[in-house]
């Protein structure tokens, strides 16, 4: 038993959604609660899912936003299928994320809010709360909009100002029944509301409300217990993928000794890359706000040519925008990073939801042969460390580099450790040194075919570059036809010769055998889990995730080659499979796709594997 004299609940992990209107704060509670299962030594996984339209109806399926938690006492690789616990704020909310809860789930639901036009604008013909349709889930009905008034009575807050509070209410609610301290919170309305105490004072008497209200009611009849998860020691955080890119830059800007620049335009969801580096300026980082997409890259690229390590971040639509300039970026031969934060496509698509649909971008989405190293990240936490091989790629072959997240890694959070920086790889950018009789803007590392970094300025080392064609090594303009094949050989060749300064590919499972899976970018976790629980059946699967798409890992073909089937896994309609398929003669690879703006489910995938497994 516990003080509260309630049984407890012991659970591995769970998973939580808040959801509500986009106006009800279900992104600011869920980012509280997520940051309580930190503190609790839980590892973790969120997923914020919110609405594409500004302001979209009040009350309505369009207008209705999410985030989900998912907490566990070990290792969590993915945001959670099903949902134990869902936090219901109006009808709406309850229409769209029912599919989501588990049998038996717990609903807990401001009962305040389903009044009969709200119920007949979410579509429903009766009040569900009343109608016994939710017979099969734990119903935790509460009046939270009202209780949050009353318990904001007595400082005068105005009835409607004080109902914008009631995301606290429910928070409160879920603290008593995780067990979870409210003194971090406190803390954290302290420094957030620090100009205007009184802000921060409300948060606290209605956290605590709802907390009290939680410990008052039947419904309620036991707490869940998430121990801690056994972590190597370090200092950690909750951090989102879009944080963890930025820290990765300024790490690698460290390391190189390169001063970061980073010229972007603001687009979703890759903004909050441009927003923390902004804070930075402390660190040497420059950040320019450009008018457009074109002018963010073209800026970095001027940074790059005066030797500054030079960054972009977009997404898709931006990505497209740029290309020219990337294609310049290729025949100066100058370093430059561009983060692509992928989002539902084409055109302006769903700016909100994530997809991997800008690989073939990436890969081929210039004019002429115009070849990049392409890498992607695969968890929140881990953006950090691919923002930094990207970096030190790009800079060490003297290449664009495209690094490949998506909105369900850059919005989302993770468990991350602080990296000790002595620990990090080093980098070494070829910067040309002054007075060097024999440099010339083309001549070649023989091992690498990278040219030398000669920042202008530097005593003995004018020269030109430019978008024209040059003569190898002299660099003068030159329209010569043998020149210009000899040249895109060259650009190609460097680009393919990154191979051997990358890991080989990894399998997790048999070398060899039945089936092997796929998959790359922001998938892994929740193709990592269904191999992981397949393998715990005692099924022939194994799981090989690419970071590394160009190139490909050296032992790339000798891997696939082993397997009697391939199936690869992508949130696309199929372009990681066709640029395997583009590579080398696989006769038995299969694809499975989903298009939906949403994640895969682990279930899902068993099906399909299982299916697989079974066809001769």
């Amino acid at each position: 038993m516990t003080k509260f004299n309630r049984p407890v609940e012991e659970r591995e992990s769970v998973v939580v959604k808040f959801v509500g209107d986009s106006g009800d704060g279900m992104q600011f509670a869920g980012g509280l609660f997520s940051d309580s299962a930190a503190f609790a030594g839980n590892d973790l996984a969120t997923f914020p899912d919110f609405p594409s339209e500004i302001r979209a109806p009040q009350n309505t399926i369009p207008g209705v936003s999410g985030f989900q938690v998912h907490m566990g006492s070990a290792k969590i690789y993915t945001t959670g299928d099903l949902c134990d616990v869902i936090v219901v704020m109006n009808p709406a909310s309850l229409r769209a994320n029912l599919k989501w809860a588990k049998v038996g789930a717990t609903l807990l639901v401001d009962s305040d809010a389903f009044d009969e036009k709200a119920i007949e604008k979410a579509g429903y013909t009766s009040n569900p709360l009343e109608d016994n349709s939710l017979a099969k889930y734990n119903l935790i009905k509460a009046p939270i909009t009202t209780l949050t008034k009353e318990g904001l009575k007595d400082l005068g807050v105005e009835p409607k100002t004080a109902a914008r509070s009631k995301n606290m209410f429910a928070l409160g609610m879920l603290y008593f029944i995780f067990n979870r301290p409210l003194k971090p919170s406190f803390k954290f309305f302290d420094a957030k509301f620090k100009k205007d105490p009184t802000l921060a004072r409300i948060n606290k008497i209605v956290l605590e409300a709802g907390y009290n209200y939680a410990d008052t009611i039947e419904a309620i009849a036991s707490v869940i217990q998430v121990s801690a998860a056994k972590l190597p020691p370090g200092r950690y955080r909750n951090i989102t993928g879009n944080v963890a890119t930025a820290w990765g830059l300024l790490a690698a800007a460290e390391k190189s000794k390169r001063p970061l620049f980073l010229g972007s335009y603001p687009i979703t969801p890759a903004s909050e890359i441009l927003m923390e580096l902004a804070k930075h300026k402390s660190l040497g980082a420059k950040v320019f706000q450009a008018e457009d997409e074109i002018a963010g890259i073209c800026s970095a690229i001027g940074a790059s040519y005066a030797g500054l390590m030079a960054c972009t971040t977009t997404s898709g639509p931006g990505l497209s925008l740029k290309s020219e300039a990337i294609g310049l970026a290729v025949m100066t031969e100058l370093p430059l990073v561009i983060v692509d934060v992928q989002r539902g496509g084409p055109s302006t698509g769903l700016p909100t939801k994530s997809e991997q649909s800008d690989l073939m971008q990436a890969l081929f989405g210039r004019n002429g042969e115009c070849p990049v190293i392409v890498i992607a990240a695969s968890s929140s936490d881990n953006c950090f460390y691919y923002a930094y091989m990207a970096a030190k790629l790009s800079m060490e072959h003297m290449t664009p580099c495209i690094l490949l997240t998506d909105g369900y890694l850059g919005f989302g959070s993770a468990l991350f450790r602080d990296p000790r920086m002595v620990n990090m790889p080093p980098i070494h950018p070829p910067v040309a040194k002054p007075n060097d009789s024999t440099y010339k803007p083309y001549k070649r590392n023989p091992e690498t075919l990278v040219r030398d970094w000669a920042i202008p300025g530097t005593e003995g080392l004018r020269h030109r570059i430019g978008g024209l064609e040059k003569e190898n090594i002299t660099g003068t303009v030159s329209t010569d036809p043998l020149n210009h094949q000899r040249m895109t050989e060259l650009r190609a060749e460097k680009v393919a010769r990154v191979a051997n300064y990358i890991p080989e590919q990894e399998i997790d499972g048999p070398k060899k055998g039945e089936l092997l899976v796929v998959s790359w970018g922001g998938t892994f976790g929740a193709v990592h889990s269904a191999v992981q629980q397949m393998q715990q059946e005692g099924k022939k699967i194994s799981h090989a995730h690419f970071h590394y798409i160009n190139p490909l890992p050296k032992n790339t073909e000798k891997i696939l080659k082993g397997f009697k089937k391939i199936l690869v896994c992508e949130l696309n309609a199929g372009q990681f499979v066709n640029y395997l398929r583009m590579s080398f003669t696989l006769p038995n690879i299969h694809q499975f796709n989903k298009v939906q703006g949403l994640p895969f489910m682990i279930n899902e995938l068993t099906d399909k594997f299982n299916q697989l497994l079974e066809e001769k």
